[in-house]
Parts: structure tokens; sequence; C-alpha cells
């Protein structure tokens, strides 16, 4: 039987919150409280953050955040801040999808584009020497935004979006559009920096709920300037350096990545960007 915290017992538990088993590998102490950024859905437990849609195949990147983010905080001076991952009672890092990490306090979620174009600029550049080789786990996800991601590049958008017929126009306008342009090295980034970027106390970047895809900057980028228009936002004129070039083809290849993972999918939304047949 899993033991329940004496500090939750009291509690009706919420459809999203983490369940006891998971606080209970994660030594979870304190009232759970919901958070803002990212998709929404985690949840602050004492000193640590608790988020779901994590798997196993996940863990090899817990050390690399762990050493890069001890890096960034022995820097002097400081321009950056990466979440720290905490590790369940067992050694896993991940407890029925969930995954946790160090709460860190005095912080605001930032909205500033760019704030968080810098954040992506320096974060890509120490991920590039952090990891200098496509990790092999990367290749096993099966979630639905490493699904959309393949789907994006590899030519079969059209085919990820035949049981979702409300999709069909958009998709294809989408990959018309596309063509074999380089992006540019491809390498460990983060695929969801909009949402996932507060400031310290310090005014620094604190990055959060790492999303990691093998993708060029540019690509993440793109992903990045496209969520902070449509949910952060930041001016539609914000993606008028995307519509030409290399900066347009990674924008398509985002935008098809988001509008395939997003479920539901809010169609006009994107559609009102002016992407397609510009």
């Amino acid at each position: 039987m899993v033991r329940l915290l004496p500090s939750y017992a009291h509690l009706v538990p919420h459809p999203s919150q983490p369940p006891d088993r998971v606080l209970d590998l994660f030594a979870a102490e304190g009232v759970l409280e919901p958070l803002p950024g990212g998709r929404g859905t985690s949840w602050r437990a004492g000193d640590l953050v608790l988020s779901p849609g994590h798997d196993e195949s996940e863990a090899w990147i817990a050390p690399v955040q762990a050493r890069l983010a001890v890096r960034l905080d022995e820097a002097s001076p400081r321009s950056l801040r990466l979440a720290l991952p905490v590790p369940a009672r067992d050694g896993s890092l991940t407890a029925d999808g969930w995954a946790a990490t160090r709460f860190e306090p005095g912080t605001t979620p930032c909205r500033d584009l760019p704030t968080l174009r810098a954040t992506a600029h320096l974060l890509h550049a120490h991920l590039a020497t952090a990891v200098p080789e496509k990790p092999a786990a990367l290749e096993a996800r099966v979630d639905r935004w490493a699904v959309a991601d393949r789907a994006a590049y590899d030519g079969t958008a059209e085919q990820a979006a035949a049981d979702r017929p409300h999709l069909h126009e958009l998709v294809r306008s989408l990959v018309e559009g596309l063509d074999d342009t380089d992006l540019g090295r491809e390498q460990l980034v983060h695929a969801d920096l909009a949402g996932n970027v507060l400031l310290d106390a310090g005014g620094n970047p604190f990055v959060i709920d790492f999303s990691p895809a093998w993708r060029s900057p540019l690509w993440a980028e793109a992903v990045c300037v496209l969520d902070a228009v449509l949910w952060l936002r930041a001016p539609v004129e914000a993606l008028d350096d995307w519509r030409t070039g290399a900066p347009r083809q990674a924008m398509l290849r985002a935008t098809l990545f988001r509008v395939l993972s997003d479920d539901p999918c809010d169609v006009a939304r994107y559609e009102a960007l002016g992407l397609v047949g510009a």
C-alpha cells in the first residue's frame, strides 16, 4: 500500500495534481499549489516543482541538466540559470510520468520576447558544448510532441493529420511552403521555451520544464517566437523577420510542429498569423 503523506491527507485530489504515490516517491512536503507557466500542469510542493508528461526515456537529460545548472549558478556574473532536477527516493528520475525540479523562490514569468530570444541563444550555446552528439534516447520518444516534431521534418505531416479533418487545409498549406533550405547545425535544444522562462530575484532568466529536441537553434527560436505571439501577447509583427529565407522555413516547420501536437488545435488562431500563402 502506498504511504499517504500527512500533509496531503486532508486534501480532495484535483484530477491533474500529482497522485499520492508520486508525492511519496519524491518525498514531497507542504501544501500543493498549481503553478503558472508552460502548459499550466506543474505543481509546487514545498521546495519541489512536480511536472507531468515525462518518461523514463528522458532520464539521460537529468545529469546533463544538473551539471549545467550548477555551472551556470557558479558563473560570475550570472547571465542564465536552469532548474535543478531532483531524483525520486528510489533513484529514478520520473515516477508515473512525473518529474521533479528544485523550486526557485522569488521568480516571475518572463513574457518579454527579446529576453526570451536572448535566453534561447545563451542556452543553446551552452547545450551545444554540453551535448555534442545526439542522444539515442531521443529516438525512443513516442509522445505527441516527438511524433509531431518528426512529422514536420520527414514528409509525413499530412499523414499525421489524416484523422483530424479540420487540420487538413492548414497542414497542406504549410507543407506546400516547405523547401530543403538548410536551417543550420542540429543540436540539443529546448523546444518549449516560451512560458518556461522565469526571471529570478536578481533578474536573471531561469529556464524550467526542459523539453528536449534535436533540431537547429533557429527552429527552436522559431517555436519560441510563435508561442510568444500565440499565447504571451507578443505583437504579430514579431513574425515579420520570419517570413523569408531560412527563418521562414524554420517558422513553417515550427508551426507544423505546434499544429500537429496541439490537442485541441485552434486552427483559426494559426491562420490569422498569415504564415501560409506569403
